[in-house]
């Protein structure tokens, strides 16, 4: 029989969902060992609820679906807070913000505006709040949003020229394209992006409406791993700033 997330809790563990497929969030180590910001916060949760973390991979898009069938009990996978999601799922109050930002060839002058990408290739992470925010602002005035299952793809393809412009964290793209050789044509294009609606207003991990007694501990522990401490020296550790959300 499944334990519910209480007993799963009372028993010892967490049970959180996760992609690693998007790095300095989430990802794997050439020996296949999961690394990264999100990871890092997840283990100091589990540390300082006294449970042990269980880590379960899932594609991105199919994390809200996973948590419903119970495969796992918290979403740590920088998962914006958006009205679409809240629609299905609770939120812990945000952990932390990143701004959303275009990548494009610094050559092209593009603008993240609908006007400047009609008949542009834009892509987005398939199930992500930037593939709702572009297909809302940018698909209907001409732009043509592709989405991908990882954000590796999308800058792969950016890279060979088969995408005008890509979305993502700016992290992200700082971290894991603008840095590296095959990004060093490209650079950020216009400012942050804005929809509080679409893109949220912070990060935080995500649980079943029902586990209101499970979402209330968890809480608790990130407000404690806020006010000491851990979860800034994290953030400087990882972006050499303080992103968590107060």
């Amino acid at each position: 029989m499944l334990l519910s997330s209480g007993a799963a809790a009372a028993a010892g563990t967490l049970r959180i969902g996760v992609e690693a497929a998007y790095p300095p969030f989430e990802s794997l180590t050439p020996a296949g060992a999961l690394q990264g910001f999100d990871i890092d916060v997840g283990n100091a949760l589990c540390a300082r609820m006294g449970v042990r973390c269980v880590w379960v991979q899932n594609a991105f898009d199919g994390l809200i679906p996973a948590l419903d069938a119970r495969k796992f009990d918290v979403i740590d996978s920088a998962m914006n807070i958006t009205d679409k999601r809240k629609t299905a799922i609770a939120f812990t109050s945000p952990v932390y913000v990143v701004p959303m930002q275009m990548v494009a060839r610094r050559t092209a002058h593009l603008l993240p505006t609908a006007s400047a990408l009609v008949g542009k290739r834009v892509g987005v992470l398939q199930g992500s709040s930037q593939e709702d925010y572009a297909k809302h602002h940018w698909a209907p005035a001409g732009a043509e949003v592709q989405s991908y299952p990882t954000q590796d793809q999308i800058f792969a393809d950016l890279a060979a020229g088969r995408l005008d412009a890509s979305v993502q964290e700016a992290t992200v793209a700082a971290e894991s394209f603008l840095s590296k050789p095959e990004g060093r044509d490209f650079d950020f294009a216009g400012p942050a992006l804005r929809d509080d609606a679409l893109l949220g207003a912070g990060i935080g991990l995500g649980m079943r409406k029902a586990d209101a007694a499970l979402r209330s501990k968890v809480n608790a522990a990130l407000d404690s791993l806020k006010s000491d401490g851990t979860l800034s020296a994290l953030s400087r550790k990882y972006f050499g700033r303080d992103i968590i959300a107060r």
